[in-house]
Formats: structure tokens, C-alpha cells, sequence
């Protein structure tokens, strides 16, 4: 299906609320897992190992509840602004409802100028380059569906990266005040840890500009941490990473979260704060790496650990989502944003692009 190009940013119809996707029981836990490493060769023993994370809760992932609270609110704030008549869908990568199947229900109900909003904050390949090829891929398989979207085809444009937007810092910076409010007292301040998703070394290095050294993801990632932690008014912090899979011979980016909290309890720390920097909301992810896996690593260790909560739920981020949907329905909308583009294509320049694969228009 060709690429549509808009003679405005005004006229859009509807929103898509575009996720990771996670499983609803224990039936789904392994087919979901092989959508996500679908082509990658990761070997049935890893996956099985994956899919007790699940197991243990039930098999069921917290993120597609998580995302279906915060569309809620997010049609009650869109309703509150007099968008009453602005439908927002949902749809995800790797499990129901699929972003294909949610494209082609915008089509049949007569939406053709739609905006993708992606729970992913973040630059580089993982973080907003592989939703640009969901909607691409959603757009071709439309094309393929509805042979009449040929002639009156669909425009999905995916919202700017939102990971330095005030609500962020400000809904992050509260989670850490009500972190550090549930430690006991003690004579020396806790240690904040900032976490995010860990990505191969080579994939981060790839991510950006190369006229910017690259690293887009790692750098933003870091930049949020600061900007967070000094909102929060703590002078010193540590980034680390998390949920790293793939073989051990390929480096990943470091510390781990586990391994670092074995450094600060070698240096004599008594109590940690972990804020999920890169996480929006509490998905599998969040639960079981830092609320689990860390836990049990801190209460070994004899360190006072507490998880700050993720920003989804707060009434701020729910106001940052209708912001960006706001700008662009009144036609303000930045179409030279980082990570804004149209049907998947539009991105900056080497921007975003994972190695191995050239760069696209």
C-alpha cells in the first residue's frame, strides 16, 4: 500500500494505543514468547525458562490490564478537553489484540487519519524504530485486507519520543519521594538506582546519528536518570540496566541491576531506592526482575530495598499522552520530531536504526 502524505497535521479521526503485548493465561505464555523471538533462534530451553517467569504469575502479564487502565483514563481526559468524539484502540506487537487486526477495525469504522501513541518513551531500535515497522507492517497487511484502501488509504502517525517531558520527570521524581518515605530512618541517606531495559552493546551503538556518536537509547536513558534524580533532590545516583537474554558471549550494556547491588552492599550501603526509569508501567518486566530477582539479592545482601512505582498511573502521564494528541489535532504538531513519522516511514537520518539493517526514508 503506498505512503500517504498529509497537506496538514490537523484532521485526525482517532488514536491507536500501541503496545508490547503480554500474555492472558497460561495457554498463551509460549506462543506469546515465540512471537516475541520470532526469527532470532533463540533455543526452546531459554524459552521455557522465560515461561516460568509467567508461570509464577499466573501466566498472565499485568501489561495489557496496565495499558487498558490507562486508555481509560486517557478517554476520560481526551472527553474532558471536548475530544468526546475521538475514539482511542488498542494494539500490540506480540499478542491480541494484534496492532493488524486494530488497524483494520480503525479502516472498517471509517478512521483513515490516525495517531500512534507507543508505550515506549525511548529512542533507538527496540524503543521506536520497531513500532515504526508495526504500523508499516499494519498498513501493508490493511492493504492486503481491504483491497480498497488502495484508493482511499489510511495515514498513522506515531507520536514524538516523550522521555524528557516534564510529566515524566515530575510523575518519576513524586515515586521516588514515596519510595524513600516507606524506608526506615536511618543515619545515612539511600542510595537511588536507576534502572532501564538493557539492549546489546552493538544495537545502542547503531541507534542514533552517527554525527552523534550513536547511542541514542543509552544516552537518553541517562539523561532521564539525571534529570529525575535531581528533581527527586538526590546529588549522586547510579544508571544500571536490566532483563538482558541472548547469549552470554554478546555484551550487553552494564552493570546489571543484581550485580550492582552486590557492588553497593561491598561498599558499605545500607539502603537502595530503584526507580524503573525505562519502564512506564509495572509490566512483567518491573515484577519479576526488580520485585523479585532484586529483592531476594537485597534482602541476602541485608540491604533495606524498596521499588519506587512506574509513571503510567499517574494522572500526569495520563495528561502528557492527551498533550501530544492535542497538538497534532489542533495541527501544531512537530512533524521533525525524534521518532515522528507517517505509516512507519518518516524518521531522522540514521536515527533509530538497528546494525545490520540500512537506514530508511
Amino acid at each position: 500500500m503506498p505512503v500517504t502524505s498529509s497537506g496538514g497535521d490537523g484532521g485526525f479521526d482517532a488514536v491507536l494505543f500501541l503496545s508490547f503485548g503480554g500474555p492472558d493465561g497460561p495457554d498463551d505464555v509460549l506462543p506469546f514468547l515465540q512471537n516475541v523471538t520470532h526469527g532470532r533462534g533463540v533455543p526452546a530451553d531459554r524459552l521455557a525458562a522465560v515461561a516460568e517467569h509467567y508461570l509464577h504469575f499466573g501466566g498472565v502479564s499485568p501489561i495489557n490490564g496496565l495499558n487498558r487502565d490507562m486508555i481509560a483514563s486517557l478517554r476520560t481526559e481526551l472527553d474532558a478537553r471536548g475530544h468526546c468524539g475521538l475514539p482511542v484502540y488498542f494494539g500490540n506487537r506480540n499478542w491480541h489484540p494484534m496492532v493488524t487486526d486494530a488497524v483494520t477495525e480503525m479502516y472498517d469504522a471509517g478512521h483513515r487519519r490516525i495517531l500512534v501513541f507507543p508505550t515506549s518513551a525511548w529512542g533507538g531500535y527496540s524503543g521506536c524504530r520497531q513500532y515504526h515497522e508495526d504500523i508499516e507492517a499494519a498498513v501493508a497487511e490493511l492493504g492486503g485486507r481491504r483491497p480498497a484502501a488502495a484508493s482511499d488509504p489510511v495515514l498513522l502517525r506515531k507520536l514524538p519520543q516523550y522521555w524528557d517531558h516534564p510529566a515524566m520527570v515530575a510523575a518519576g521524581r513524586d515515586a521516588i519521594m514515596r519510595a524513600a518515605a516507606a524506608l526506615p530512618t536511618a543515619d545515612e541517606p539511600p542510595r537511588l538506582v536507576c534502572t532501564a531495559h538493557s539492549v546489546p552493546m552493538a544495537a545502542d551503538v547503531n541507534s542514533g546519528p552517527a554525527a552523534d556518536g550513536g547511542r541514542l537509547y543509552s544516552r537518553q536513558v541517562a539523561r532521564a536518570a539525571e534529570m529525575v534524580a535531581h528533581a527527586a533532590g538526590f546529588a549522586s545516583y547510579d544508571q544500571v540496566w536490566q532483563s538482558r537474554s541472548g547469549p552470554p558471549q554478546v555484551p550487553w550494556l552494564e552493570p546489571d541491576i543484581c550485580d550492582h547491588l552486590e557492588s553497593l552492599a561491598g561498599q558499605g550501603i545500607a539502603q537502595v531506592i530503584v526507580y524503573p526509569v525505562g519502564f512506564i508501567s509495572d509490566h512483567l518486566e518491573v515484577v519479576w526482575d526488580l520485585d523479585n530477582e532484586a529483592a531476594e539479592t537485597a534482602r541476602r545482601l541485608g540491604m533495606d530495598y524498596v521499588r519506587a512505582g512506574t509513571v503510567g498511573t499517574d494522572e500526569r502521564f495520563i495528561a502528557l499522552i492527551a498533550d501530544l494528541v492535542d497538538d497534532y489535532l489542533r495541527g501544531a504538531g512537530d512533524l521533525t520530531a525524534m521518532g515522528c513519522g507517517d505509516n512507519g516511514r518518516i524518521c531522522r537520518d540514521r536515527c533509530c536504526v538497528p546494525a545490520g539493517r540500512p537506514a530508511r526514508d
